[in-house]
């Protein structure tokens, strides 16, 4: 048998006697179902249109069973029916009509579905005038209103209706809903107090239905004693022991809750009272310890990009050196002296971020003292409580002496005299790290670069740093950086470039 079509209705009929006509086939045929059309062929089959699919299943069934015309033993009355799925343009021109007409009922049905369940699309915003504005305005001052008024402001300022006409007008509806702030504060307030109420009101109630379950396990504990114990049975014993176990259990889950409550209390009390007694004069050392660290931290972040520009300029003079001859002329010279320059200001960097480890850790170990001083003098104050006035006045001095030690030693350390500080363009160590990277920057660079292509690359590594700074710090230097114009009329661009090489010839 062949393939089922889609929405067949018709059959194949072959092996049919010579001498049958269609008035047989229907008495046979219409028996199964009603019959639309039968198409006879001159030879022994014929085709058969039912009204609907399930007959053609029960037609299948006759497939096989010989058929004869009275009681003649003729050859041309007899013969054996093959009943088999027939393709009918008919047919297939119904079902796509069916499946046409289901696919447009399901997207009806799925846009339905989405319609019923899509949000409601907002209100329109009116277009600005000064009869809405002045509506609007009233809006503003009306609580209930409030939120309505100012997403039309919004969407009136958003939309760029502000000009120097009206600017007066929308001045005062912004200061009446920057006046709403405080109908807020005086909301949320009585909130937090309508909570706090609540908290013990809760509080209150959770303690008396903790002393009911005090109460009910007492009574589970009189009861299973010897003395009423032995007058249970043993069914009424194993209930009392079940249900004094539920009890307790119930018990210490509301009695955890009640502590959990108490000791978030107790917490938030003990941080209000550090707050109340936190020392300004201990926050001085321990911010600049922290101040020390993140410095120490973007130092080294510096350096290591530097010896990966340092390792990738190494890899591309190796990659032109395998595919060019070698050559000894001025440029191998002139590389050799640049990467040696580069290698002395790294050791130089190096050298720096030693010594700035150096002084964090000396100035950590004095922090570390001037705190176990602090420590020893409270823990004697303790222990002479008698001796008050003599205590606090050892006390002062002694926090006196380590005060100014600590002040002699970061003076000592952070300031020089004038005589020993060297008359140079660059005034610190931030600013001879940013040379170092400005030079390695615009060595990459031949044909220069701007300032505030040089700006971006430095706000990657340092964000406080700004374009003045950087433009500052060039120009004092006028023999290892130099300003060229280039570009043609409208394209004119003044580039920075690297010219530390030729200074050091010169001089």
């Amino acid at each position: 048998m062949r393939e089922r079509p889609p929405g067949c209705k018709t059959v194949f009929v072959g092996g049919l006697p010579e001498n049958a006509n269609e008035a047989l086939i229907v008495e046979v045929f219409g028996q199964l179902g009603e019959i639309i059309a039968i198409r006879k062929s001159k030879k022994n089959f014929c085709h058969i249109r039912f009204v609907e699919e399930f007959t053609v299943d029960r037609a299948l069934f006759l497939s096989g069973y010989r058929m004869r015309l009275g009681s003649s033993t003729d050859k041309k009355d007899t013969g054996r029916l093959h009943v088999d799925f027939a393709q009918a343009r008919d047919d297939l021109y119904e079902w796509e009509c069916r499946q046409r007409l289901y696919a447009r009922e399901e997207r009806h049905r799925r846009r339905m579905e989405e319609d019923r369940f899509r949000p409601p699309s907002p209100p329109p915003i009116v277009h600005y005038s000064d009869h809405e504005c002045s509506l609007l305005g009233d809006k503003i001052k009306d609580e209930a209103a409030f939120a309505e008024a100012v997403n039309v402001l919004l969407t009136w300022v958003e939309r760029g209706e502000v000009n120097r006409r009206n600017a007066n007008n929308f001045y005062s509806m912004i200061q009446s809903s920057n006046s709403h702030i405080r109908q807020l504060m005086s909301h949320k307030a009585a909130h937090e107090k309508e909570l706090e109420v609540a908290k013990d009101k809760f509080k209150t109630a959770l303690s008396g239905i903790l002393a009911q379950f005090e109460q009910i396990v007492s009574v589970f504990h009189a009861a299973s004693k010897q003395k009423a114990w032995d007058h249970f049975s043993k069914a009424q014993r194993k209930n009392l022991d079940m249900w004094r176990k539920q009890a307790e259990e119930i018990r210490n889950m509301q009695n955890e809750e009640l502590m959990g409550i108490r000791r978030e209390e107790e917490m938030e009390m003990s941080d209000d009272d550090m707050e109340d007694t936190h020392d300004p004069d201990d926050s001085g050392p321990v911010a600049q310890v922290e101040a020390l660290k993140e410095e120490n931290d973007s130092l080294r972040c510096q350096l290591d990009a530097y010896r990966n520009e340092v390792e990738l300029l190494k890899q591309e003079q190796g990659k032109n050196q395998e595919h060019t001859p070698p050559q000894h002329s001025e440029e191998d010279t002139i590389r050799q002296q640049q990467l040696t320059f580069l290698q002395q200001a790294l050791q130089g960097m190096q050298k720096q971020l030693l010594k700035m480890r150096e002084e964090k850790k000396q100035r950590e170990a004095e922090l570390e003292k001037s705190v176990e001083d602090k420590q020893q003098l409270e823990s004697q104050l303790e222990t002479s409580p008698r001796d008050d006035r003599g205590s606090e006045e050892s006390a002062d001095q002694v926090s006196e002496a380590t005060a100014l030690e600590v002040v002699s030693c970061s003076q000592e350390k952070e300031s020089l005299p004038p005589e020993k500080i060297p008359s140079s363009p660059v005034y610190s160590e931030r600013e001879a790290l940013l040379v170092g990277i400005i030079s390695t920057f615009l060595h990459v660079h031949p044909f220069g670069a701007s300032i505030e292509y040089i700006f971006s690359y430095l706000q990657q590594l340092d964000t406080k740093i700004n374009t003045g700074q950087v433009g500052a710090l060039l120009g004092r230097l006028p023999c290892t950086f130099r300003q060229e114009l280039t570009g043609v009329g409208a394209s004119l661009e003044k580039r920075w470039k690297f010219c530390g090489f030729e200074g050091i010839k010169t001089k």
